[in-house]
């Protein structure tokens, strides 16, 4: 099966297309880091209208790629949410038409599985069932993954995620955006122990996160040692963003020990935009390879949104036999354990 996948989620427009008998064949990402620099976050209105403007040459370009003309797709898969709803509407509405014009089946995506399923693209993929933790934009998850669509919630963010607390951190230090990434450059050159930060919720028993406690206590460390400027030295700056992301890598290994120990599995599966960090990635293999586990993560290009995973998880859907009727959808708010299993009956 030959499926196209359309990524329009947030601030990234992601076109791909997948081969289930010879893998991913191409993928192009348009990025909107510059467009919403200057505000510091992503504006919704913005993002919508810049989708519109890049999905045509975006698909032109993934069509020349593959070598592969349209009329030979037999399915395409788009991202129905969790996301931005005008963003979301854009793939929606694209993907339906191409569809309807091709008279070929068309699928909406859970976001959140698709970036789940990214490992399964590479080379050596895992095998169910497996441990997930989901570490995107607003999203701090774990997840018991028996099958596709067989999934149950260990625990998740109660407030902050960890993505959200690394921008919003990056935000008050006066870091450049996108603030996720800069910060955890900037800890690379600091000194981890020079501070102490809190690793919250991880004195008491459950798998449920909080950052919200550790980003208040680093912005009243940064008032403490601000002196007579609006921010710290940049020592102190660089010092404050190690310590934060070692609270915040040692928040999550925790959990996760604590997650193979609860279900007995031996494989983690690491997802999302934060599986890049490279300080993770390390704390993480030395952790539980002492206990016997196996740690998966997709490629660098593939942790953070992309056509690529949407391509795929559409891919295994409509190989199953699931479809959408002939609507756009678009579902903002949208529960990962409230998807079907790719077994049940129909599918």
């Amino acid at each position: 099966m030959l499926v196209l996948g359309i990524e329009t989620s947030c601030d990234e427009t992601g076109v791909a297309i997948y081969d289930s008998e010879k893998g991913l064949l191409a993928h192009t990402l348009y990025s909107q880091v510059k467009l919403h620099s200057d505000y510091g976050g992503v504006v919704p209105e913005l993002a919508s209208r810049d989708h519109v403007r890049k999905i045509l040459p975006l698909l032109d370009d993934v069509f020349a790629q593959a070598g592969v003309n349209k009329k030979q797709l037999d399915g395409i898969a788009y991202t129905a949410g969790p996301g931005l709803l005008g963003a979301l509407m854009v793939g929606g509405s694209m993907a339906t038409a191409f569809g309807y014009a091709l008279d070929i089946p068309v699928l909406g995506v859970h976001h959140m599985e698709a970036h789940l399923l990214a490992p399964m693209l590479e080379d050596k993929p895992p095998e169910f069932p497996f441990v997930a933790l989901l570490v995107s934009g607003g999203h701090t998850q774990l997840v018991s993954v028996a099958a596709i669509g067989e999934y149950e919630l260990l625990g998740e963010s109660l407030d902050d995620a960890a993505g959200e607390a690394f921008d919003k951190t990056a935000k008050m230090l006066d870091l450049d955006y996108p603030g996720g990434p800069v910060l955890a450059a900037m800890a690379d050159q600091g000194e981890i122990d020079r501070f102490s930060f809190p690793r919250p919720m991880t004195d008491r028993p459950g798998l449920d996160f909080s950052f919200s406690g550790l980003k208040t206590h680093t912005r009243n460390l940064i008032e403490k040692h601000r002196g007579d400027s609006p921010l710290p030295d940049d020592l102190t700056v660089r010092d404050i963003c190690a310590g934060f992301q070692e609270a915040v890598v040692d928040t999550l290994v925790i959990k996760c020990r604590r997650a193979m120990s609860q279900t007995g599995m031996k494989t983690l599966v690491i997802a999302g935009g934060v599986s890049a960090n490279t300080r993770l990635r390390h704390k993480l293999k030395v952790a539980l390879e002492k206990e016997g586990v196996e740690v998966f993560y997709a490629r660098h290009e593939f942790c953070t949104d992309n056509g690529a995973m949407v391509a795929y998880a559409g891919c295994r859907r409509l190989l199953a036999g699931q479809r959408n009727p002939l609507i756009i959808s678009a579902i903002p708010r949208w529960p990962l354990d409230q998807l079907d299993s790719i077994n049940s009956v129909g599918y």
